[in-house]
């Protein structure tokens, strides 16, 4: 399988964005169709993205080398994971935002009894996460020599058309349209504008 284009420079992260959607992602029994994904770049470019500060024990991933999972925790509870980019050295990632159940259904019912149809189960980064029964664990293995839990194989057919829009759940540089996704396809998550938080005037301590 060709997997060079992961290997594109990290300046050119929302172009490898571009070409995950449509790939199908297998781990313990369960396939998904990729349909929305968002990029992140790196060291001093992005500042949404977690390396944009410099290397740290929890972001190494990101430096690559290409094709290994970033996977982290969000409110103490969910897992997100990112597909590292770019050449060795320099962080991009990108998100893997929602899915399309295409292999092992009942098993990802089971796993999300809540979803309310089979294109909810996957539409959603934690919940795409959940259907495959991925976890930290995954964090740092590889997506393309078989010695990790999830593996990346290429579109079974043609993609389509393909959207981009600005990214969520992130408070800085949101509005840049590094999210992608798969023009009508209803396996992609609801989108949710960010709302800047309200800051409330201080009161003032002692007399």
């Amino acid at each position: 399988m060709d997997y060079s284009w992961l290997d594109l420079p990290a300046t050119e992260v929302e172009s490898a964005a571009r070409l995950l959607l449509g790939w199908r992602l297998t781990a313990n029994g369960v396939t998904v169709r990729l349909t929305e994904v968002e990029a992140y770049s790196g060291l001093g470019e992005d500042p949404a993205s977690h390396a944009h500060r410099g290397l740290t024990a929890r972001n190494a991933v990101m430096f690559g080398p290409a094709g290994r999972l970033y996977v982290y925790q969000i409110y103490g509870m969910h897992f997100c994971a990112n597909v590292v980019c770019g050449e060795p050295g320099r962080a991009a990632a990108v998100l893997l935002r929602a899915g399309e159940v295409v292999d092992g259904l009942e098993t990802a019912r089971q796993r999300r009894p809540a979803a309310r149809t089979s294109h909810d189960l996957a539409a959603g980064p934690a919940k795409l996460m959940q259907v495959l029964a991925l976890d930290r664990a995954a964090n740092d293995t590889s997506l393309i020599d078989g010695t990790g839990p999830a593996t990346l194989a290429p579109p079974a057919g043609p993609v389509g058309a393909i959207a981009a829009g600005p990214r969520v759940g992130v408070t800085s540089a949101h509005d840049v349209p590094w999210r992608f996704w798969i023009a009508g396809d209803p396996a992609v998550s609801a989108y949710r504008r960010h709302t800047p938080r309200k800051v409330s005037t201080p009161r003032a301590v002692g007399g």
